[in-house]
């Protein structure tokens, strides 16, 4: 018998029984909603504001539309804030998680080199869950989470409160 498939074997199932487990102690998986939900993309054209001006790096401003009520955000300057910005504009359908934040499937991971482990969100951030590849924009405080990495926060204060009953976003480059 060949040794090598199965020692391929014994090097995936450790992981696979860590997913096992990280999935069992929740019901507030993704998939655990009642009716699937997809990201829907804008075919509006890219976003063209740029994150370095005159050889500086800078933030980049942002607009998020909930329930037809503009809101200005900002990104930081991150490889994953960075990548969110290549996909805009969106239209992105929200799921609330924990009474704390809404979720959104994103069209595709986004980068997270040289991001944190984690982050301790407050109301107003905006954030990537890593292992779920989900955009996660917070209306109430949280506690720390592993694989949460901020990409930036909500500028106006009225957006929290907007951002709590939204079942829909848009997200666009601010002009």
């Amino acid at each position: 018998m060949n040794p090598a498939p199965l020692r391929a074997l014994a090097r995936m199932v450790p992981a696979a029984t860590v997913l096992l487990v990280v999935t069992s102690c929740t019901d507030a998986s993704p998939s655990s909603s009642s009716k699937p939900v997809s990201p829907q993309t804008s075919t509006a054209p890219a976003a063209t504001t740029p994150f370095t001006t005159s050889g500086r790096t800078t933030a980049m401003n942002i607009r998020l539309t909930i329930d037809g009520h503009r809101i200005d955000a900002t990104l930081n300057d991150s490889a994953t804030a960075r990548d969110f910005a290549a996909q805009l504009p969106l239209a992105l359908s929200l799921r609330d998680f924990n009474q704390t934040e809404k979720t959104a499937d994103l069209p595709r991971r986004l980068s997270t080199s040289g991001a944190p482990e984690g982050s301790d969100p407050k109301a107003g951030d905006l954030a990537y869950y890593a292992p779920w590849g989900t955009l996660a924009t917070y209306y109430r405080d949280a506690p720390y989470a592993t694989g949460l990495i901020p990409i930036g926060q909500m500028t106006d204060g009225g957006g929290t409160e907007q951002l709590a009953g939204a079942g829909e976003i848009s997200v666009e480059a601010a002009p």
